[in-house]
């Protein structure tokens, strides 16, 4: 198999950088999930039209405020309504599943859209006991990722010793991305694969995961040398003030989900901030707001070029979420013109 991902940023700074998106479908109040799938795939349309190199979304199981529960499903709607721009996830949690059915879908999805799909795996198992027992998977299983990750690529080379093969995925070249810090990272070091890490919220952490990983790095049938994508919020608008304001609901709903227990749909920024929120709360909700690139065009392209400095990524992942999906379309559209200027 050959080498499916390379290069470092180049000397010019953020116009030498992909960027990518990361959509977890969130939904928001007083809206069906469905439309959040909906959304999704209209995000990637716009994506695609703005020069975003890769679209992926996640994988979340009984998460009241994510529609997105079948990434492979989801992104074979997103691969269908665009033309060029690669597709995938961030990804599958392995540990959820049998390696063998992951390359299945992973095959039926590149031989629908040949060399536009990409497979990123992630360690994580159910956000809660209910949702771990109903998946019939425990918090150990994180553990047997590294098993699962060489079984399922050895799944695309040619099958297994009891002489099954995984129809169509054998043979086919799908990009595989790890998606991971700790020793996530230094699994995919010793695999050779890509690796995507964040947050940018933990910037001396991610730092340190980053140079492990390159040192650790072994060369593969994936991946020539190491890849590192930098993964986080990022939200650009005219002025500071109203890029702070589309951090304000993925904020809010993280401080919900520490201090209650579940992860609720995005609510106006307005609503929450006239909210009387309980001492615990406003801890969990400011530190929320925190580390985030946020701000004005210029404001944000300072912190990119400092951040890409800091890593020597070669691409850059957003994860942006908010209310406003009018508000979140300009935030792309701006994010995009600092990289790819639309004439």
């Amino acid at each position: 198999m050959s080498s499916t991902v390379s290069g470092t940023p180049s000397s010019t700074g953020i116009s030498g950088t992909r960027f990518s998106v990361l959509d977890r479908s969130r939904t928001r109040e007083g809206h069906p999930p469905a439309e959040a799938l909906r959304d999704t795939v209209a995000l990637a349309r716009e994506a695609e039209r703005l020069g975003y190199h890769r679209f992926w979304v996640s994988e979340h199981h009984g998460v009241p405020g994510v529609a997105g529960s079948a990434p492979t499903v989801l992104a074979a709607a997103v691969a269908g309504a665009t033309r060029t721009i690669r597709v995938g996830t961030g990804g599958v949690m392995l540990p959820n599943h049998q390696p063998l059915v992951v390359a299945e879908q992973f095959g039926v999805l590149e031989s629908l859209f040949p060399g536009r799909i990409d497979m990123g795996l992630g360690r994580s198992v159910g956000f809660t006991e209910g949702v771990r027992r109903a998946l019939g998977r425990d918090k150990g299983d994180a553990g047997n990722f590294a098993a699962q990750l060489d079984e399922l690529l050895q799944w695309f080379a040619g099958g297994s010793p009891t002489g099954v093969h995984a129809r169509p995925a054998e043979g086919l070249d799908v990009p595989p991305f790890v998606l991971a810090t700790g020793e996530g990272a230094r699994i995919a070091a010793r695999a050779g694969l890509p690796v995507v890490i964040g947050d940018l919220r933990g910037r001396d952490r991610m730092l340190r995961g980053i140079d492990e990983y390159r040192s650790r790095f072994r060369p593969s049938a994936w991946a020539a040398e190491p890849y590192v994508v930098v993964s986080g919020t990022i939200a650009v608008a005219g002025t500071e003030e109203e890029a702070r304001r589309l951090l304000v609901p993925e904020a809010w709903s993280m401080a919900h989900s520490r201090t209650h227990g579940t992860f609720p749909p995005l609510a106006p920024a307005e609503e929450i901030r006239a909210r009387t929120m309980t001492a615990r709360e406003r801890d969990f909700y400011e530190a929320g707001l925190a580390g985030h690139l946020a701000g004005t065009a210029e404001q944000v392209a300072d912190g990119l070029r400092t951040l890409l400095e800091e890593t020597g990524a070669a691409e850059v992942l957003v994860t942006t979420s908010t209310y406003d999906r009018t508000a979140l379309l300009d935030s792309y559209r701006r994010l995009a013109a600092l990289f790819a200027p639309q004439g």
